[in-house]
């Protein structure tokens, strides 16, 4: 048995998903391999636009960024990944060791905790379970669960499960990714365009789509609960249940 996985704790269904954000490849490489060796799913980044891609794709639980990266810093990755993902674990690993940077960290970034380099990997390692177990935790409240492979929800009763369509999907991503759960309409008919120019969406189109959604989530639901998504006046569309990716 690996030497950590006692303390995922009773009753994890999947390993944690680990985002590595380093641009030095060798060092990518070598904490990549010894947090796979420790049990967690990992997918190396060696920058803020190709962890963007990878996680429009993979379900994340965890972050460990390095603030020195090409283009977006990581100081401002983490920042963006905290106002989107305020349940996200998030380690900063840098060589930069000032208080000054530390706190910056913390308050600028919103990391949960700041390692500096060059970090012990049984610290990483032990830093990152405490924080999924913090996740895994926070999650034990009634939560929907959006297999991106079957392209299906489900609910937290077993007869609560229904299949969506392409852009059904990517709307709930969108929506569960934005900040506070809520997403304006303009943003989100921009989103749908720019996936498929030949296929504009207006936001006609976007009202039927959400009410489709609203109509699926409505027949499962149980009786006289709320919506699941609610519109915003003036604004779009927030979404209003707890919903993981799977």
């Amino acid at each position: 048995m690996n030497r950590y996985q006692s303390l995922r704790g009773p009753g994890s269904v999947r390993p944690f998903s680990v985002a590595l954000v380093e641009d030095n490849r060798l060092l990518r490489e070598e904490i990549g391999i010894h947090l796979s060796a420790s049990g967690f799913k990992v997918h190396p980044a060696s920058s803020a636009l190709e962890l963007d891609d990878i996680a429009s794709r993979e379900p994340i639980d965890l972050y460990v960024i390095d603030i020195n990266l090409p283009g977006e810093s990581g100081l401002s990755l983490s920042a963006r990944l905290r106002g989107a993902r305020p349940d996200a674990g998030i380690v900063i690993l840098t060589a930069r060791v000032g208080l000054t940077d530390r706190l910056a960290g913390y308050r600028e970034g919103g990391a949960d905790a700041y390692l500096s380099k060059p970090a012990s990997p049984d610290e990483l390692v032990l830093v990152l379970l405490g924080l999924g177990r913090r996740l895994r935790q926070d999650s034990e409240i009634e939560e929907w669960t959006l297999s991106l492979r079957e392209r299906s929800l489900s609910g937290p009763l077993p007869d609560q499960r229904f299949h969506l369509t392409h852009r059904e999907k990517a709307l709930l991503i969108a929506l569960i990714q934005a900040k506070d759960n809520t997403a304006e309409s303009g943003m989100l008919c921009d989103l749908f365009t720019d996936e498929d120019p030949s296929r504009e969406m207006t936001k006609h189109a976007l009202e039927e789509l959400v009410a489709r959604l609203r109509r699926k989530f409505k027949a499962v639901q149980s009786t006289g609960s709320e919506p699941a998504i609610k519109s915003v006046w003036g604004y779009g569309y927030q979404l209003c249940v707890s919903i993981v990716l799977r």
